[in-house]
């Protein structure tokens, strides 16, 4: 019926919140940060080996900026989302948008390399595992990608050429640079061949595999030396590998592990600033049962108010970010969700002539609708696989192949031989609804309620 698929569509919009599964009360309640005595038991050396093993070969300073990006899935998931939908920017200009986004250095900086970006993001189980291990295990880590290393070495597999450069300073010391500091080239090979040993990755998959023990190469990527300095201290050479003294990844000289939220295994954090203009709250919080961490956001001045927040699940691989704001003319918000190769993105408005919203799913499902400020309202939509439908005022349309019908309200004005499916008073009824310009599915109340779902404590989910 198209009240249930309405339904649907509305609760697509809103429920992206509930996709990740609560966080526990405590981790919102949390003034400061608590220590969580009951962390996994440590990855023995094998396990750690099959989790390095797909980039064990890459040269240092990307093995780094891997290591410290894993530790942020979220970001990385959102990062590979806006990089494909800001392709077309190159270069400085790439680089000065990226400098702007909100990620951490180490999730910037691949941001050079879209194919080793785009292969975290699609595996973000593994990315997760991946960062949890480095930031609960530093140099057992880095002495897993030493053992692989070797192992590839002595297996004839690893070796110098016009892309890489290695040399072994000492038998547990094996270094990988760019054979021109100017150009790197990413290594393309196959874990389950290339150490003499079938490694496989659990929650890793990539068809961009070779069948032999070769090591092959892609495209080489430009690292000017803007990278290093002026907008972008964050670019390629500013990463590296310690393997002396300092067992780490090195960023500007320093030991760098990434995100707090694996990190000692805090459940979480939050606190407050407040000043003449206004205030500010932010927390972020982890959940160790769950494997669920989220952060958020939220700043108020006399003009109004913004929220962010993102949540991730690598158990599910189920992610979500968004922005809700309000002023004295209304409401906004934007969000997006994503969750076994599905993303959703939503959009919503509220103002003084009503709510409009949309939503965009990757499977190719969307949906527009408004109501209007003296209770008209008209929605429109259509499925996955192609079904159409359309509601104005108390009627409801539906197209499945062959032509529209009416399903309910008064079929007095409908016409059924319309081309559009919209007769007399429903058109005109539907054209002011969505007049109003904007974003939101639901009413204005439910907008509201959108807008203020990040709660005054900024966490995910809201204040509880």
């Amino acid at each position: 019926m198209i009240t249930t698929f309405t339904r649907q569509l509305s609760a697509t919009m809103l429920s992206f919140l509930l996709v990740m599964g609560a966080l526990p009360s405590e981790a919102g309640a949390q003034t400061g940060s608590t220590e969580y005595s009951g962390q996994g038991t440590p990855l023995p050396p094998d396990q750690l080996q099959q989790l390095v093993a797909p980039i064990a070969l890459y040269p240092d300073a990307l093995v780094a900026q891997i290591l410290g990006a894993s530790t942020f899935p979220d970001q990385v998931a959102a990062a590979a989302s806006w990089l494909q939908q800001n392709s077309s920017l190159t270069g400085a200009t790439l680089m000065q948008a990226v400098d702007a986004q909100p990620w951490d250095p180490s999730v910037k900086a691949l941001t050079q390399f879209p194919s080793v970006l785009g292969n975290l993001a699609q595996n973000l189980s593994w990315t997760s595992a991946l960062g949890e291990a480095y930031h609960t295990q530093t140099a057992d880590v880095m002495a897993a990608v030493q053992v692989l290393r070797a192992k590839a070495l002595a297996a004839g597999n690893l070796k110098s050429g016009s892309q890489i450069v290695v040399s072994q300073q000492s038998p547990q010391t094996i270094i990988i640079q760019p054979a021109n500091p100017q150009v790197v080239y990413v290594p393309v090979y196959n874990p389950a061949v290339v150490y003499g040993y079938p490694y496989v990755t659990p929650g890793y998959s990539t068809a961009a595999v070779v069948t032999t023990a070769v090591v092959a190469f892609g495209v080489g990527i430009a690292v000017g030396a803007m990278l290093s300095g002026g907008c972008c201290a964050w670019g390629y050479s500013s990463w590296n590998c310690g393997w002396h003294g300092t067992t780490a990844v090195v960023y500007h000289g320093g030991a760098y592990y990434g995100n707090n939220a694996w990190h000692g295994g805090y459940y979480g954090s939050s606190g407050s600033v407040y000043g003449p203009n206004g205030s500010a709250h932010y927390s972020n919080g982890y959940n160790p049962s769950t494997g669920t961490y989220a952060r958020g956001g939220t700043a108020s001045n006399g003009y109004g108010s913004v929220s962010a927040g993102q949540a991730y699940n690598p158990r599910t691989g189920a992610s979500a970010s968004t922005v809700q704001g309000s002023n004295a003319y209304g409401s906004y918000g934007a969000s997006t969700a994503s969750k076994n190769g599905t993303t959703v993105d939503s959009q919503h408005q509220t103002n003084a002539n009503g709510t409009t919203g949309q939503m965009h799913s990757s499977t190719g499902a969307s949906a527009y609708g408004a109501t209007g400020k003296n209770g008209n309202s008209a929605a429109v939509g259509e499925t996955a696989n192609g079904d159409k439908y359309a509601a104005a005022n108390g009627k409801t349309y539906s197209n499945t192949g062959s032509g529209w019908d009416q399903k309910s309200g008064s079929p007095s004005s409908y016409n059924k031989s319309s081309s559009s499916g919209w007769g007399g008073q429903e058109k005109s009824g539907g054209s002011s609804a969505m007049s109003s310009g904007g974003g939101g599915w639901n009413n204005r109340a439910a907008s509201a309620r959108g807008s203020s779902s990040m709660g005054r404590s900024g966490g995910w989910g809201g204040r509880r």
